[in-house]
């Protein structure tokens, strides 16, 4: 037996996979302007690689969501259906801005208002620049089958143009509004954030017990002390009987000095169970005092400045940090024997993820989008909202989940999403840093602009915030295609398909692009969403470079190659769940592409020179048993897939390839194809059972392992043209499912 020229040695990923990438991309296969396969009878398949951020490089946490989704257009692209992967990246404001900044202070001592706007963001620019490059070259590394031809930048000119209509038509429509509410407020970083910028540290804490003063009937519990001074209310429960006679009146107390008048309020929302029963309301620093202040029409008074210091309404603790004021508070109630108990506790602090600042809720006048503002909905394609009929933003987002519209794998997370709906209250859009998109409203004297183009004339100023990364990502769907033209990619490609992406971002982001999609299109911005879980280290720690555990996927890459990384973190993955990832479940992976290689060889060393693959005259049954269980493998496999049950079709392949494929089935039919004496009917019918399941079986692990299966397929005698554009094998039904 002759070893094929190609096949001869061990598989070696370094020498296969950058070719095989470069076909691909010379072929045009992945643009499906240019793919060859197309089934007109087919709906086209659609999906947008949700942006990475141009603040670094891919995690192994990438590696993942890139595999999952490949998989999707590899399989969709096999199985005829035009097929749209749309790569780009996000600008991820905040992020990229503080590292930048970080580096500069490193590097040369100055901070972004030393250099000025123009060269600071020409820098960050620079910055993102490269990240994008060095991402670029990662996402190609691994693999993804991606339409670079429309690779989309959350801040660039189409996008801009977008975010700026968008802004423009929910400003018309009342939703979006400025005004002064309690917001996350970063000392360090200076600008707001949102919510999924902010890490709750857990730390040990206590909880004081004390008065106002000797004279004030109503003891109440803190954590916080020096908020007190912008306490204007204490609230109890209405059946709380211990304060009833209190209910109503406003009482006076001298606070370390600060006279405050405290009214008295009875609410449904308070523990009476909880420290005193008695909550004093500092509706300046605290989201929950605001909603209460709001319900009872109470004053707001700041304490404690951006500068993350109290202001002069702290009366002798104006200028000190929190911490000092908080020390020098309980310093002098105990003094004053004003507490009456301490107590130990684990209590939440909330961290700038950016920057590690101590999180403050302080008032500020801000950009907001109101969630329960009633509009109308002119154009409706969402499940349960007529066209012409009124609704909010809250209620887009429940319907299109809760009415089926939109389905979620793994379908527990629903309920997690719902529960946040319910709870979300007006989103601040506005930032305070440079880096991101301006917000398009100009002011001159008493007149304001807002609109996609700035105002003719002079002596109009815009306004110097930016917009919070997820306004521009909340549009990723359709603005990467082409909105608000209505172009061709938008009409054949929207709503997309799958929205793939790790369940942490499910509010964040999920949500709001079915908020905006819903408002700004009438319809929802995918049908399916389908949540990966954290990928951790072998012990299951969460990966950091703290720890020293994270695994670099280009590192992984040159030790194993592409395919055997994804198949690692493919096999043992359920959707929505945690997986661990380590040194040794990789290199089992490679071993498998070692075995594939070499049963590969084996059947190629056993072909004649001039095989062609048709089905002989007999075929034994022995051998349609193998092909018998061959097409249930496929349906299996094919629903697995369609199920988004991406691991049990990559286990099942392992499983069939190695253990019955080549422990079972070339074993049996080595004696069938070489040696003296054989019966050439029963070789005929090995060969073509030998090449059928090869064939077919290489289809099945295309999506899973594409450069391996893509090299070997280049080696098969009747093989014709790339794999990644050849048909999905055939179910019993004919056809593969395509909606």
């Amino acid at each position: 037996m002759d070893i094929p020229k190609n096949l001869d040695g061990q598989y070696d990923p370094a020498d296969h996979e950058p070719r095989m990438q470069e076909a691909w991309l010379e072929s045009g296969a992945f643009n499906p302007d240019t793919q060859s396969n197309i089934d007109t009878d087919k709906e086209p398949f659609s999906m947008v690689l949700p942006p990475p951020n141009v603040t670094g490089t891919l995690h192994v946490g990438h590696a993942m969501m890139v595999t999952v989704q490949d998989i999707m257009a590899r399989y969709h692209r096999m199985n005829g259906q035009e097929t749209l992967w749309l790569p780009g990246t996000d600008h991820a404001a905040i992020a990229t801005q503080s590292k930048v900044e970080r580096k500069l202070q490193e590097a040369t001592g100055y901070d972004r208002f030393d250099l000025g706007r123009e060269e600071f963001l020409q820098k960050v620019e620079e910055f993102a620049q490269d990240s994008h490059d060095t991402i670029e070259g990662q996402l190609k590394k691994i693999g993804a089958s991606l339409d670079w031809s429309r690779e989309a930048f959350t801040l660039d000119k189409p996008r801009e143009k977008a975010v700026r209509t968008a802004f423009k038509q929910m400003y018309e429509a009342g939703l979006i509004y400025r005004g002064d509410r309690v917001v996350n407020w970063d000392p360090i970083g200076g600008t707001t954030v949102s919510d999924d910028e902010v890490e709750h540290i857990e730390t040990s804490g206590q909880l004081w017990t004390f008065r106002y003063d000797a004279d004030f009937p109503i003891p109440i519990s803190t954590t916080r002390p020096e908020t007190k001074f912008g306490d204007t209310a204490i609230a109890v429960h209405p059946e709380d009987d211990r304060y009833s006679e209190y209910v109503g009146e406003t009482l006076t107390a001298n606070f370390l000095g600060v006279e405050l008048g405290i009214q008295v309020v009875a609410d449904e929302e308070i523990d009476p169970d909880f420290g005193t029963g008695a909550v004093g309301v500092t509706p300046a620093h605290s989201i929950t005092d605001e909603g209460l202040a709001r319900r009872h029409n109470l004053l707001s008074k700041q304490v404690i400045g951006e500068d993350g210091r109290m202001t002069d309404a702290a009366g002798d603790m104006a200028g000190k940090t929190i911490e000092n004021a908080r020390e020098a508070i309980v310093e002098k109630l105990d003094e004053a024997a004003l507490i009456e108990e301490t107590e130990e506790i684990t209590k939440n602090v909330g961290q700038a993820e950016r920057t590690g600042g101590i999180v403050e809720h302080l008032p500020k006048k801000q950009w907001f989008i109101d969630v329960n503002k009633t509009f109308t909905l002119q154009d409706s394609k969402i499940n349960g909202i007529p066209s012409g009929s009124e609704a909010t933003l809250k209620e887009i987002m429940q319907k299109a989940v809760s009415s089926g519209q939109i389905s979620i794998t793994p379908d527990r997370f629903e309920k997690n999403y719902n529960h946040w709906i319910d709870n979300l209250r007006d989103w601040c859009i506005s930032r305070q840093i440079w880096y991101g998109h301006q917000i398009p409203v100009w002011y001159k004297d008493e007149e304001i602009h807002v609109g996609v183009e700035a105002p003719e004339g002079d002596g109009w100023s815009q306004d110097p915030d930016t917009l919070d990364t997820w306004f521009s990502s909340g549009l990723w769907t359709f603005s990467t295609l082409g909105w608000p033209d209505k172009t061709e990619d938008f009409q054949k490609y929207h709503p997309t398909d799958v929205l793939e992406t790790g369940y942490d971002i499910l509010f964040f982001w999920i949500a709001r692009m079915v908020l905006m999609s819903g408002f700004l299109l009438g319809d929802i911005p995918f049908k399916n969403v389908y949540l990966h879980g954290m990928v951790r280290d072998e012990s299951g720690e969460k990966m950091s470079k703290s720890l020293g555990n994270v695994l670099d996927p280009v590192d992984v890459i040159a030790d194993h190659g592409a395919d055997a990384l994804r198949m690692a973190l493919v096999v043992g993955t359920t959707p929505g769940n945690d997986s661990n990832i380590s040194d040794e479940k990789i290199a089992g992976q490679a071993k498998f592409a070692n075995k594939i290689w070499n049963a590969t060889k084996f059947v190629m060393m056993n072909l004649p020179e001039s095989y062609t693959h048709n089905r002989p005259a007999e075929i034994t049954d022995e051998h349609q048993a193998y092909l018998d269980e061959l097409t249930a493998k496929v349906e299996d496999v094919t629903k697995n897939i369609e199920k988004f049950q991406f691991n049990l079709a990559a286990e099942k392949m392992y499983d069939y390839f190695w253990h019955t494929f080549a422990d079972e089935v070339i074993e049996a039919t080595k004696g069938q194809v070489y040696g003296d004496d054989l019966d050439e009917a029963e070789k005929a019918s090995a060969l073509f059972t030998l090449y059928e399941i090869l064939s077919t079986s290489l289809k099945m692990l295309h999506p899973f392992m594409p450069h391996l299966t893509e090299t070997l397929w280049q080696e098969l005698p009747d093989s014709d043209g790339l794999l990644t554009i050849t048909s999905w094998p055939q179910t019993e039904a004919g056809d593969n499912k395509t909606d």
